[in-house]
């Protein structure tokens, strides 16, 4: 009886497993999206260090909340590994113990990996929300490879790229480690990037093939062979708009966040071509819209793709017109993102017209 019992529960769990895991694999795609913004607002507010280690900060599981915190103090319990600042420096404390009247140098040790000693209580959180959120879509993406393994005997595929983007999540939280101990070392930002814009591809290639549906795309091989020369072109808009981010990040250090209006965009030439670029990217998917409206192609992503453009050129004019007004570099970045996966999910409904697809 008891075997019975605990079959019956394996079997309504693996119906539901499998009946939502399409449901599963939109959580996680959304967020990665949430990690994109999130990354984006502390690039934005330059609060890429107020966390100075990994995966704590500042030693704590809950970062410090004033700066009185980071200081050291007599009679008090520090446990092991927590970082104060002294003289514009860090110390980690060695082992646990409570300090005396003055500070014993045998306690403390310097922190080697970078010299970044600075508080602000405002890119401290903004960081710590920023890994919060990763750590959260880390835990969606185990229940994402838990759901997949129902699928191993019917569906390979669907389990081997689940355990393929949770290889990338853990690459991406190792990266993101560098990137804080190489004090934001700007090669590894853009790969960072790029690295989860291809955990979004994987993560609608999942949903794609998960969904139940027939295909009812007319087929036209122009739209297809252009809509990949045009997501090309976004990627190459893509890398060079993160090159561009990085060049206002160090305008940003020179003449900081309250001087903005000093920044020179017209002396990069990444700007300078990323801008020519985008006149075309956009001309071409107004192409893609009206054929696909010419044709009768069937298509409702173009829509939403020219949707996406326009908040996304809004965003870039209003960073080089005015200034750029807070918020707008995490939204032309997010949507940047989105652009990417709406294009790309396109690619996948465009390659498979006429052909029912196998459900599960």
């Amino acid at each position: 009886m008891e075997a019975f019992f605990y079959a019956f529960i394996y079997l309504c769990l693996k119906f539901l497993m499998k009946k939502h895991f399409s449901l599963i694999v939109k959580i996680c795609l959304i967020s990665i999206y949430v990690i994109i913004l999130a990354g984006s607002t502390v690039r934005m507010t330059g609060s890429g260090m107020g966390c100075p280690d990994w995966p704590k900060c500042f030693g704590h599981l809950i970062p410090p909340t004033s700066e009185d915190q980071m200081l050291w103090k007599p009679n008090t319990e520090y446990k092991q590994g927590i970082i104060i600042i002294k003289d514009e420096t860090l110390l980690v404390s060695k082992q646990k113990f409570i300090s005396g009247s003055e500070l014993n140098e045998r306690n403390w040790k310097p922190y080697t990996k970078h010299d970044y000693a600075k508080f602000n209580v405002i890119h401290t959180w903004v960081e710590y929300i920023n890994r919060l959120a990763t750590v959260i879509s880390g835990f969606l993406f185990l229940l994402l490879i838990f759901t997949s393994l129902y699928f191993w005997k019917e569906r390979k595929l669907l389990v081997i790229l689940s355990f393929i983007t949770l290889f990338l999540m853990g690459f991406e939280a190792w990266l993101g480690k560098t990137v804080v101990d190489t004090n934001l070392a700007s090669g590894k930002i853009t790969i960072h990037m790029l690295v989860a814009l291809l955990i979004v591809a994987l993560l609608l290639v999942l949903f794609y093939k998960s969904k139940k549906q027939l295909n009812k795309f007319k087929r036209d091989g122009l739209y297809k062979n252009l809509l990949i020369i045009v997501f090309i072109l976004t990627i190459v808009q893509i890398v060079l708009g993160i090159e561009v981010r990085e060049f206002v990040d160090e305008q940003l250090k020179t003449f900081g966040f309250a001087n903005k209006q000093l920044i020179t965009l017209d002396a990069n030439t990444n700007f300078l071509v990323h801008r020519s670029f985008s006149i075309l990217v956009v001309f071409l998917n107004v192409w893609l819209f009206i054929r696909n409206r010419k044709l009768n192609l069937g298509f409702t992503m173009p829509f939403w793709i020219l949707v996406i453009i326009s908040i996304e050129v809004l965003a870039g004019i209003l960073m080089y017109y005015v200034d750029f007004p807070f918020g707008t570099q995490a939204i032309h970045m997010l949507f940047a993102a989105l652009l990417f996966g709406a294009q790309f999910y396109l690619i996948l409904e465009s390659r498979n017209n006429f052909k029912e697809k196998k459900t599960i």
